[in-house]
């Protein structure tokens, strides 16, 4: 450098101190951050004392009326029926029949169904629906056992249909979780009480899976079977606490557990506290079972897998045939679901039936969707899963009522422009009912026969464990245990424990509400594009990242460990599981079935020239609308406007008509349609009016397709009508129509 050069200027100390802004800026933001997420962590743990000490503590966001109190019947459990007081804006339909949502009872409170506006309850509330709830108090009766509590949920379910004699239908019953096995029980049972039934997020085939993505189907057999819950139940003297059931989701998921819940709490202390607390109301509102309750749970159908397979059986010896649901199932499963995955949710179909013919046979409509990302919570929490998924099976629920027997999938498409007759269309959504297969359930993956066989030698590894448990260690337990311990037991469970640190009942907690005030007075939340934000935003994911891989890891180190030890040749062989391809699984066939259905076709039969014009209509309109792969809502709408316009025919009376007509059309498609002639009356103008409403409700999701024209020209050679014929501007009909049509019904 030249001496001449001129040296530059010093640095100055204001200058200086603005190079580390940045980082002052952060750590004092991160000070603060720090100080209201403790003070948000003390809210926590208060409310989670405050939530407890209620007698029937609860998260409805609406207020309710007691209507039953289970504690009153004989025998006493303790569920209750309550019903949802609609907000203001809200108006209802009494002609529309009532919604009862029912909350598993699976380690947290109940009220999740009705957790927010944008709910299960909230959208039937949108639709006109009376709402109803079966919650349960966070302690068992003494000695109420699963048929208890299914004996009572059948009297409620009575009491709604008494309250509501104008309503076009049964009850909708939406089971949640663990709620859904209980409700298809239930419906097994007493199917005479049923509307459709909406089982979400619900595992009813408790071995299916895929390898390598569910692993938590492997628990059970890792662990030794139920000993281990028959252990717990005893440890706490008759009752077995729902924190282990919640401690068993946490484990699913080690790194939201350890890490991302209460770093997004933190990251967001601004914004997140509110919906951070509500959540965390219900998530640690633990309630308990009865040993006996959780006992036929693990046994008869976490490791037993006997709903499907028809091998559970009431007091009385009537064993639970899920084949004597009469009603529509509406399965709404997720592949995002670790806890319950679609093979979980859609498995049973597979085993109680070999095609969809034999569905039919039954007389069953099932109907399922599959949600390509959301979480388990997410099916019954999400606002957006409310206003699309629930919000359209709201709104079409008599649709889904009113399909003819089969398979189905509800696809759920966006509501546009393009589309034809929007004001068919009740939503943002347009749903339509697309026919399957039982292929397409197949093709979601489950189990080969091996796996069959190793998920049946841990369950008999299960019930050996069992019966040695209570043969010899059993006694002693129960002879140490007491209610002061199990009580001591329960309050230092590590899941309540993080409430009781994090509250006010510790006495190190009391500087913190002062400290937070301050901080609130003097907050300064660093900028967003502060070069510190992106590097804690890059720790974060590291350790999520460390943790799912862990997590991993340890699924895998699981699921090898399962099939090595019970794909073992001599350990299926002590157990006595012979080698041979077996469906250990399939529900027996019924010769009782064979014969009755062999009436029933005579039977149907003998109706084919029987109906007059209003069968004459819907035979017509079936067999065309049979071509097609869907049904969709806006034809059904259309249904429904024409229905009110003939007189309102009951949808019960509709429902049976569309039924009858169906299986004619399965059982001797051309004998029922040459009948059509001489069904119809002889005024020339009512027919093409009768023909023309055929058009109409095909015509109303848009243009028919060529096999739909050639079957309508048929049609219209039957009717001896131009196939030409206008489809009517509105939608009154001929005296002499409407007069014929109300007497059939009647």
């Amino acid at each position: 450098m030249s001496s001449t050069q001129e040296q530059s200027p010093p640095i100055s100390p204001l200058a200086l101190i603005g190079l580390f802004a940045p980082a002052m800026g952060y750590f004092v933001d991160a000070a603060q951050r720090g100080i209201l997420f403790l003070d948000v962590l003390r809210q926590r743990g208060n409310q989670y004392h405050e939530h407890i000490a209620k007698t029937a503590p609860h998260v409805l966001s609406y207020q309710a009326e007691l209507v039953i109190d289970g504690r009153q019947l004989v025998p006493p459990v303790n569920y209750a029926l309550a019903r949802v007081i609609p907000p203001p804006n809200v108006e209802l339909d009494p002609t529309r029949r009532p919604f009862v949502v029912i909350d598993p009872r699976a380690g947290h409170g109940p009220g999740i169904g009705g957790f927010k506006a944008d709910s299960e309850i909230g959208v039937a509330f949108k639709a006109g629906h009376p709402c109803y709830f079966i919650g349960f108090l966070p302690d068992p009766v003494p000695g109420q056992t699963i048929e208890d509590i299914t004996q009572a949920e059948a009297i409620f379910l009575k009491k709604v249909i008494d309250l509501h004699p104008e309503a076009d239908g049964k009850p909708c019953v939406i089971g949640n979780c663990q709620a859904g096995w209980a409700v298809m029980m239930l419906a097994a049972l007493y199917p005479e009480l049923f509307g459709p039934i909406i089982v979400a997020g619900s595992p009813l085939s408790y071995w299916a899976g895929v390898r390598g993505r569910n692993p938590m189907r492997y628990s059970g057999g890792l662990l030794g079977g139920s000993w281990l819950t028959a252990l717990t139940s005893d440890l706490g003297n008759g009752k077995f606490d729902g924190a282990w059931l919640v401690q068993n989701f946490e484990n699913q998921n080690p790194a939201n557990t350890l890490w991302t819940k209460q770093y997004n709490l933190y990251s967001k202390i601004d914004t997140e506290p509110e919906r951070y607390l509500d959540f965390e109301r219900w998530w640690g509102g633990h309630v308990n079972l009865n040993a006996q309750e959780i006992q036929f749970i693990v046994d008869e159908l976490f490791i037993g897998n006997n709903l499907a397979a028809g091998r559970i059986q009431t007091s009385d010896g009537t064993a639970i045939d899920l084949r004597n649901i009469r009603t529509p199932i509406v399965v709404f499963c997720s592949k995002g679901d670790n806890i319950t995955p679609p093979q979980q949710a859609l498995g049973w179909i597979l085993d109680l039936y070999q095609n969809v013919d034999e569905i039919r046979s039954y007389g069953q409509t099932i109907v399922y969707t599959i949600h390509e990302t959301i979480g388990h919570l997410g099916i019954f929490v999400s606002g957006g899963v409310a206003k699309k998924e629930h919000g359209e099976f709201s709104s079409n629920i008599d649709l889904i009522d009113v399909l003819p027997p089969g398979l189905y999938e509800a696809v759920f498409q966006a509501k546009t422009e393009q589309d034809a007759n929007l004001d068919l269309v009740s939503g943002e959504w347009l749903m339509r009912c697309e026919t399957r297969t039982l292929d397409d359930i197949r093709a979601l993956g489950g189990n080969n026969a091996a796996d069959e066989r190793r998920f049946e030698a841990a369950a008999r590894v299960s019930d050996v464990n069992l019966a040695l448990y209570r043969t010899f260690a059993q006694p002693i337990i129960r002879t140490f245990v007491n209610s002061s311990m199990s009580e001591w037991m329960k309050k230092e469970h590590p899941l309540r424990l993080q409430y009781e640190i994090f509250s006010d009942a510790n006495p190190m907690m009391a500087w913190i509400p002062g400290l937070a005030k301050q901080v609130r007075e003097n907050r300064k939340p660093v900028a967003k594009d502060n070069p510190l934000i992106s590097l804690q935003e890059m720790a974060s994911n590291q350790i999520v990242n460390a943790l799912d891989a862990w997590r991993d890891t340890c699924e895998t180190f699981a699921e090898q460990w399962f099939l090595t030890i019970y794909g073992s040749p001599m350990l299926q062989a002590a157990l006595g599981i012979d080698q041979e391809p077996r469906p250990w699984r399939k529900a027996p066939k019924s010769q009782l079935h064979r014969e009755l259905l062999q009436e029933r076709i005579i039977e149907l039969k003998s109706h084919i020239p029987l109906g007059g014009l209003q069968a004459a209509t819907i035979r017509g309109l079936l067999y065309v609308g049979m071509a097609r792969i869907s049904v969709d809502e806006r034809s059904f709408e259309m249904v429904r406007r024409i229905r009110k316009a003939y007189g309102n025919v009951s949808l019960a009376a509709f429902k049976t008509l569309v039924r009858e007509q169906f299986y004619l059309l399965l059982i001797d498609p051309e004998t029922a349609l040459a009948a059509i002639p001489s069904m119809l009356p002889a005024e020339s103008e009512t027919r093409r009016e009768a023909f023309g409403l055929i058009k109409q409700v095909l015509s109303a999701p848009g243009e028919l397709s060529p096999e739909d024209n050639r079957r309508l020209q048929r049609v219209a050679q039957l009717f001896d009508v131009d196939e030409g014929t206008a489809m009517p501007q509105n939608l009154t009909v001929l005296p002499s129509a409407r007069k014929e049509l109300q007497t059939r019904t009647s």
